[in-house]
């Protein structure tokens, strides 16, 4: 808040607080730039080796969780059934 309010004593607005020496700036119109010039045709492959360089490493955690989650559900429905609390003494 000083330095801002000090600059401001001196005249200079905000973006004017300091010169910068030997700074080129390279800019290129939006009309000519190409943002989708290769996608399809190199964007899409390089996604495609990601994904299955990746896969490895992803897959098999994820297979293991689901089939500990598919058990554990089939399992707690299996337990609530009356048939298995009649058996096994649960329930109320």
């Amino acid at each position: 808040v000083i330095l801002l309010t000090n600059q401001l004593k001196m005249g200079k607005g905000f973006g004017n607080l300091a010169y910068v020496r030997n700074q080129i700036w390279f800019t290129l119109s939006p009309y000519e730039q190409r943002p989708f010039a290769k996608a399809i045709k190199t964007g899409l492959p390089n996604t495609l080796r990601r994904i299955t360089e990746e896969a490895p490493y992803v897959l098999p955690p994820l297979l293991l969780g689901y089939a500990i989650y598919s058990w554990t559900t089939s399992e707690a429905h299996r337990r609530s059934r009356k048939e298995y609390q009649a058996i096994h003494g649960g329930g109320h």
